[in-house]
């Protein structure tokens, strides 16, 4: 749980400069417990999905909710196995996808998010190069602008991408990249 945050505003900014229709699809990869769902409900957008690998972190976040929860479409998947069935604007990852250290594991993600996203954005929070090599026991892969821009540039044109220090509940420093992409229209 050292990625948790009480309030998400990296990825609220960066939400936020895209200036979205409040009915426009969002989707958050790995967002079970994440309190950016409580923000974009608090903020008026209406079309929000959680997807998370844990149906017990899914509960803990509707318990919180409460009737919120409702307005909420939550899906209990690991985002490698997820077949979208339908289009998002924002596709929200913040600490998912840096746990994918395989490279066939990388193209598959990579395959999904194209097809989620129709005209919108990829918003992807990761470690950075100098971030943690482990996350909970786990490797991850790390990244800069760079190799991030690599992964995705079949399909996304990078936007913005900046560094931000994120302090764990245990006082540590994990710095993370956070990276906004646009799909290309082809």
């Amino acid at each position: 749980m050292s990625w948790t945050q009480p309030r998400p505003d990296t990825s609220l900014t960066l939400i936020d400069a895209l200036q979205l229709d409040k009915n426009g699809p969002i989707i958050d990869i790995g967002g079970g417990e994440s309190m950016l769902v409580d923000y974009l409900l608090q903020a008026g957008f209406t079309d929000i999905t959680v997807l998370d690998i844990s149906q017990t972190a899914i509960n803990r976040a509707k318990a919180r909710l409460g009737s919120l929860s409702g307005r909420v479409t939550w899906i209990v998947s690991n985002v490698l196995d997820f077949i979208p069935s339908r289009a998002y604007r924002v596709w929200h990852d913040r600490a998912t996808f840096h746990f994918l250290t395989d490279k066939q594991d990388i193209e598959k993600y990579v395959g999904i998010v194209e097809k989620s996203i129709n005209e919108g954005n990829l918003i992807l929070g990761t470690f950075s190069m100098t971030g943690p090599a482990k996350c909970s026991g786990l490797p991850v892969t790390q990244y800069d602008h760079s190799s991030l821009a690599e992964v995705f540039s079949q399909r996304f044109r990078l936007v913005e991408s900046l560094h931000v220090d994120h302090i764990t509940p245990l006082n540590t420093r994990q710095n993370f990249i956070f990276s906004n992409f646009k799909k290309l229209m082809l």
